[in-house]
């Protein structure tokens, strides 16, 4: 089976669940439910591969402190291969305020350092064996794009809420063949999917939430793909990376491209009944039982 080497993305979230999102004006709220664990776009990928079978390598960063150390375990405890450098400034943390339909304020209390002191030879080596590469949109993963141009491998990225404009991702979108991103920014994203691969891309993705997700290749095919309403909703974090591994599972067993979309929303679906990146019932079994529960 090919492998994925990920770059990029973990981080310690604090996830505070509330009915709404308080209004601007001083009050105190009393009752305010949180969880909190391993987060970021990269855990999620490598945490729903793993779970799926897909051999894969996540490299990140992390401070040398109690966040990191909870991150190194929680992700070895669930066998994902873990290589990362040393953030001078710590681990990335991260506020998460939820509502009830799934909606999110996320503050970052704590940033990933931009340059870091990467260890190139060793993040070549596992780009050189790898099959597949997922760049991670984090600024310090853009230090490492001349690694990639070195080696002539597949290049997938997840573009996450991106405008249509926003010139922080283009490093990224220039860097890859394969694109990943949300409609939440884009209320144009038809126009965007297809400007995108009139600049030469293989295939773009675009993900709506709870209203489905679009896909459109270089030939022009347009598929779309419902989303799954009869799952529990526990915590929406994560669904976005649970669909990408989902989908990239499917494409890497050569599965029709409808096919691949429906395990991206299952997976999705999945994982949002769960407070963790992954839901904790996910094998490859299951999510081929349930796609053909909800699809066939």
């Amino acid at each position: 089976m090919q492998s994925v080497f990920i770059i990029g993305g973990t981080t310690f979230d604090h996830i505070i669940s509330l009915p709404a999102f308080p209004k601007p004006v001083l009050q105190t709220i009393h009752t305010a439910p949180f969880h909190e664990g391993t987060g970021s776009t990269g855990a999620g990928k490598a945490l729903n591969l793993t779970r799926l079978g897909v051999p894969n390598t996540l490299y990140s960063v992390l401070g040398d402190d109690v966040y990191g150390s909870y991150i190194t375990k929680d992700l070895l405890l669930n066998n994902v291969e873990l290589m990362f450098d040393i953030d001078p400034a710590g681990t990335e943390r991260h506020v998460n305020i939820m509502n009830a339909d799934g909606g999110r304020i996320s503050m970052f209390v704590t940033t990933s350092s931009e340059k870091i002191d990467h260890n190139i030879p060793q993040i070549e080596n596992l780009i050189e064996q790898s099959d597949i590469i997922v760049l991670n949109i984090i600024s310090y993963c853009r230090h490492l794009i001349p690694s990639l141009k070195k080696f002539n491998k597949p290049v997938w990225t997840d573009l996450h809420d991106y405008d249509g404009s926003n010139s922080y991702h283009t490093d990224f979108i220039n860097a890859s063949q394969y694109i990943q991103l949300s409609s939440d920014n884009l209320p144009n994203y038809l126009s965007v999917m297809e400007r995108l691969v009139g600049e030469g891309k293989e295939m773009v993705i675009c993900t709506h939430g709870k209203k489905g997700a679009s896909l459109l290749t270089k030939e022009g095919q347009w598929i779309e793909v419902s989303s799954l309403l009869n799952y529990p909703a526990v915590d929406t974090n994560g669904a976005g990376d649970a669909f990408f591994a989902g989908f990239l599972s499917g494409w890497i067993h050569n599965y029709e491209l409808s096919a691949c979309m429906q395990m991206g929303a299952t997976c999705g679906a999945l994982c949002v009944g769960s407070k963790q990146l992954f839901s904790p019932v996910l094998t490859a079994d299951f999510l081929a039982a349930e796609v053909k529960k909800n699809f066939e």
